[in-house]
């Protein structure tokens, strides 16, 4: 089994506009330890303030009472003990101490002889030995070192190897390295100190990381640095959900990551950190899942023949069907399905010409768009809409909060309110909302409003609004278009409230 640590409240904080509070840093670090089960966290840097300081002291005095102290480490510094008494104080027992792994940042940046390097390494390690704190060394900039000064790295090592040290980290810190040298570097490492514990670091500059950190497992390093997202530094470090699956999939080599709460994990610290998940990230894009082409659906039908061995489910997910110009019945089948409708072949054809003709006006369409399409298809729109929001106004002042008036229909019976509110759709939410609460009806949380418009800028571009509502323990996502914003948010509300009207 290979060691998995994880950086990300280290390495992945240094990425540009990231920064985790102290509340963060700690359902973060539980997070990671507890329900994702990671061997290691790295979650700070030595002497960084004093803030910094309370948010590791409150995070050690967690992972002490819950057994994880050991698991928890701190970058340190060649600062004659200075890293590690802010360490000590903190209550953590780990230090990574961070040296330098090529003869260029010796001399250049510390401007200093190896020798001398080497003896300051030696000082630190011994003191820390002597205070009772584990050593793990980062040799910096090491891909460049055993490139360009091979020499310098063995001679590194071969002062080193002997110390209280508990790893060797390997960091490509500049992300200079491809599978071909990392394979090369890290078999001369191995093969010159087998009896060393080596981590590799990878960092994504050319894309790499998640193929490099590969190839150093495969080579035999017996630990591996990654963040959630791939969040760090330029380009970021290899991602956790990608360098997981590769391993268990490709390379057969077990972790203690328990893959189902991956995605979990990964949404959180999309939330914290503000850095959006691209959705054609692999394993936690919000595509990485979903059939576009019908002919794809239509082989998933037959023995799953677009299956590989990325299972949503393994990662607490599930797999979608788009609908769009290229969906085909099996892809319209497979949605309807999920929303336990029934319809012959005439009916499915008719369906699948409007969901077509839809996707050609390049209008996003979604499982819970379906049932009104299907509806609208078949004639009986209004008998399946239980609830309609008859008619809205708004009055706008200057100094004034905006105020909403709203006229809905309820299983046959109307009723109106008005309601003062932060915004336009604040105001009409909070009238809405009114009503249902005189007719002691739940009402869902809005956890998550964007805005969608076509590039081009063109006054008449229609506009988007999704809507991520919770209900009940359920997540549900409702989208609505128009040329007005507003009115496109009360569209997606509407059909939030038809969904509930069924749960």
């Amino acid at each position: 089994m290979i060691e998995i640590m994880d950086t990300t409240l280290r390495d992945g904080e240094q990425t540009s506009s990231v920064s985790f509070s102290t509340q963060e840093k700690m359902s973060i670090a539980h997070l990671l330890l507890v329900d994702l089960g990671v061997n290691r966290i790295e979650i700070a840097s030595a002497r960084v303030s004093n803030g910094e300081f309370d948010t590791v002291s409150k995070i050690a005095a967690w992972a002490k009472s819950t057994g994880h102290i050991d698991k928890i480490e701190i970058l340190g510094f060649i600062d004659k003990g200075v890293s590690l008494e802010w360490i000590k104080k903190a209550g953590c027992k780990t230090i990574n101490l961070l040296t330098k792994g090529s003869y260029k940042h010796v001399t250049e940046q510390l401007r200093k002889t190896p020798e001398e390097h080497l003896e300051d390494i030696r000082y630190e390690v011994n003191l820390a030995h002597e205070m009772g704190i584990t050593v793990n060394v980062y040799l910096e900039d090491w891909s460049n070192g055993i490139i360009h000064s091979e020499d310098y790295v063995y001679s590194m090592m071969d002062g080193l190897k002997d110390l209280p040290i508990k790893r060797f980290m390997l960091p490509d810190t500049l992300g200079i390295l491809n599978p071909h040298s990392v394979w090369r570097a890290c078999r001369r490492m191995i093969n010159r100190y087998p009896e060393l514990h080596f981590d590799f670091h990878a960092h994504n500059d050319y894309d790499l990381a998640v193929a490099n950190t590969m190839v150093a497992a495969e080579v035999g390093v017996k630990g591996v640095h990654v963040t959630m997202n791939g969040l760090g530094e330029r380009a970021g470090n290899a991602s956790m959900a990608s360098v997981v699956a590769v391993f268990h999939d490709q390379l057969n080599i077990k972790t203690s990551i328990k893959e189902e709460n991956i995605n979990k994990v990964s949404r959180v610290v999309e939330s914290y950190s503000g850095q959006i998940i691209s959705a054609n990230q692999p394993i936690v894009g919000d595509n990485v899942f979903t059939q576009c082409a019908g002919i794809h659906a239509d082989g998933d039908n037959k023995n799953n023949l677009y299956f590989n061995d990325l299972f949503p489910e393994r990662f607490g997910r599930v797999r979608e069907y788009a609908l769009g110009k290229l969906s085909g019945k099996s892809n319209i089948r497979k949605n309807i399905e999920a929303l336990g409708i029934e319809l012959d072949e005439t009916e499915m054809m008719k369906v699948t010409n409007r969901v077509i003709e839809l996707g050609d006006k390049k209008e996003i369409i979604t499982q819970e768009d379906l049932p009104y399409i299907i509806s609208d298809v078949l004639k009986n729109n209004e008998k399946e809409k239980r609830i309609k929001i008859l008619s809205f106004a708004f009055l706008l002042t200057k100094g004034l909060r905006p105020t909403a008036t709203v006229r809905i229909e309820i299983n046959g019976e109307e009723y109106e309110w008005t309601a003062p509110g932060d915004g336009q759709y604040h105001a009409f939410s909070k009238a809405l909302y009114k009503i249902y609460t005189r007719l002691g009806k739940p009402t869902p949380t809005l956890t998550n409003y964007a805005v969608f418009i076509p590039p081009g800028g063109r006054t008449d571009a229609l506009v988007q609004t999704v809507i991520t509502w919770e209900f009940k323990g359920k997540t549900i996502k409702t989208r609505g278009l128009d040329a007005d914003q507003t009115e496109a948010a009360v569209k997606a509300t509407e059909k939030m409230l038809n969904m509930i009207e069924e749960m």
